[in-house]
């Protein structure tokens, strides 16, 4: 019995670019055949629509378009080639997500989802019906079991597929990244493989998408559940695994695997993914952000850069009489460095212009956060107005503990298209910028050493207004992510007037997130579509 080639297809598609995405397949399967001699060639989860689809999938002229995709792929894809490729499709009056099987011009068969997702960023039992049948295609000689992303998360359909007869078992992905995922993912391949022995291969998708982004790393582990090949995270290709066919039994060959990162290096390289993909997908020409000689906009400066090259990315210093020197030296120093487009414009007639005609409104009143928002929407004035002449993405720049406690300015600095750090703590905030420029120098060591400070007041600190980031960033991770009450949060050794003011701040401020850019989620729970809390309501942060 012959060696079996299968190629792990791991792409970036294009939501909703129905034609575009069945060319990226067709294209795949020929590079596969002539590269590494593919008898098998795995496309990831939905790769047809992109992932999520979301309401599009309600379209009436979803179900026409794919079949004229599956139509083409039918006629164009090269032959001696089996395709399995993921589309949803509509059956029997219901929508499924569905793992097709090509060969040779004729689709052999289809596998339906069973185990659908809806916790955290996933939502789709709003879409989908759930399968209840297992599919093992024969081909030359293998076995393939076909499961789909949730799939192996649960026991009962990797042993279904393997009690129908499976000796491969080949899963269709579509599973973002957060912090430490790559690591829990690998764990459970090893693991799903090992309970059913069974070797399991993992083609994930790569990319941003929205908020989502998609990092790859698909993986072949063998039977007894050691990693045997694993594509580069981070990169589009094709990564081809060798079966070979010993004692009866479907053995994956050692090839490459990818090694092992700092997970500031993982977590920097999906906040760049994220940002290159909104920008070059939604066909901007490239980003304006204003520069303050801070640490926020300066990470996002030079993730801007890499994500998008210096000639795509123009800087604004916008200087206002609490503005420090050293605040204009550094953004100077920093526009200078990673060489992009750099302008100052000075805020304080526009802010005094405002004032003048305030004067008589703000009669009698005392000076307080009102004059220091003024000047942070003056700011987001000018922003906006290059975009609109420009055609460049606003890049706003609040980190996830400001979004968190409200330390932002609506239709100030929190106005924008995108956001790269928004899922990223300050302490996170601190780390990347070490770790960046480690790999070369991108950010003055004086903006990551001074104290953070929003400059709109005289000898301004965050530590006026707010608990130490360390300390603040603690009690938010339990409280965001951990769903822990204000006083099990005091147990866990907090001081109680920090947690309560923290918390507080939190479900007071939901307003502002609802209204703020959309930004890449890298945590296990991010602001948007897996935190949705009622604007409006009377809970009490106790217990």
């Amino acid at each position: 019995m012959q060696d079996l080639t299968l190629v792990m297809a791991q792409l970036d598609p294009l939501v909703g670019d129905i034609p575009g995405n069945t060319d990226r397949a067709i294209e795949a399967v020929r590079e596969a055949r002539i590269e590494h001699g593919a008898d098998i060639v795995v496309l990831p989860e939905l790769f047809l629509t992109g992932y999520p689809p979301e309401d599009l999938l309600l379209r009436p002229a979803m179900e026409s378009r794919l079949r004229h995709a599956r139509t083409r792929m039918a006629e164009k894809v090269v032959r001696d080639v089996l395709v399995i490729v993921g589309y949803p499709g509509r059956r029997e009056g219901q929508t499924w997500n569905l793992a097709g099987v090509l060969y040779n011009g004729e689709w052999l068969g289809e596998y339906a989802k069973q185990a659908l997702p809806n916790y955290q960023v996933f939502d789709e039992q709003r879409y989908f019906a759930a399968g209840t049948r297992p599919l093992v295609i024969d081909h030359q000689g293998a076995k393939l079991g076909i499961l789909i992303c949730e799939d192996i998360w649960k026991e009962a359909p990797v042993r279904q597929a393997r009690d129908a007869g499976a000796d491969i078992l080949i899963s269709l992905n579509a599973s973002p990244f957060h912090q430490d995922k790559p690591e829990e993912r690998l764990q459970l391949l090893k693991e799903r493989a090992a309970e059913v022995a069974r070797p399991l291969v993992y083609v994930n998708m790569i990319g941003g998408q929205d908020e989502l982004v998609f990092d790859g790393g698909s993986a072949c582990v063998d039977a007894r559940g050691k990693l045997m090949v694993q594509a580069p995270h981070w990169a589009v290709g094709l990564m081809p695994v060798q079966f070979v066919h010993q004692k009866g039994q479907w053995v994956p060959r050692p090839g490459e695997t990818d090694p092992e990162v700092e997970p500031e290096e993982n977590l920097y390289c999906a906040l760049v993914t994220g940002l290159r993909d909104y920008v070059n997908k939604s066909g901007f020409e490239g980003v304006v952000l204003g520069l303050s000689g801070g640490i926020d906009s300066a990470l996002s400066l030079a993730i801007a850069v890499d994500a998008l090259g210096p000639q795509r990315v123009h800087a604004v210093m916008m200087p206002y009489r609490y503005t420090a020197d050293i605040s204009k030296e550094d953004a100077a120093e920093q526009a200078k460095l990673l060489g992009v487009g750099y302008e100052v414009l000075p805020i304080e007639p526009m802010v005094e212009a405002f004032m003048d005609t305030l004067a008589e409104s703000f009669a009698g009143t005392e000076r307080d956060t009102t004059e220091e928002n003024l000047q942070s929407r003056c700011r987001g004035v000018l922003l906006m107005a290059i975009s609109n002449k420009k055609g460049l993405m606003v890049l706003s720049t609040g980190n996830k503990s400001e979004m968190a406690v409200g330390y932002a300015t609506l239709y100030g600095d929190m106005v924008g298209g995108y956001n790269a750090i928004k899922d990223v703590y300050k302490t996170w905030v601190y780390r990347l910028a070490r770790w960046r420029n480690s790999q070369s120098p991108a950010i003055p060591q004086r903006v990551i050493e001074r104290p953070p400070s929003a400059e709109l007041a005289p000898d301004q600190k965050d530590s006026d207004s707010l608990p130490g980031y360390d300390v603040l960033d603690a009690i938010l991770v339990r409280y965001i992510e951990g769903d822990m009450s204000a006083e099990a949060i005091i147990a866990a050794g907090f001081d109680r007037g920090d947690v309560y003011k923290v918390v507080k701040l939190v479900d007071r401020c939901e307003y502002k997130r609802r209204q703020a850019p959309v930004g890449v989620r890298v945590t296990p729970r991010g602001f948007g579509r897996d935190r949705r809390y009622p604007i409006v309501n009377g809970w009490q942060p106790g217990e």
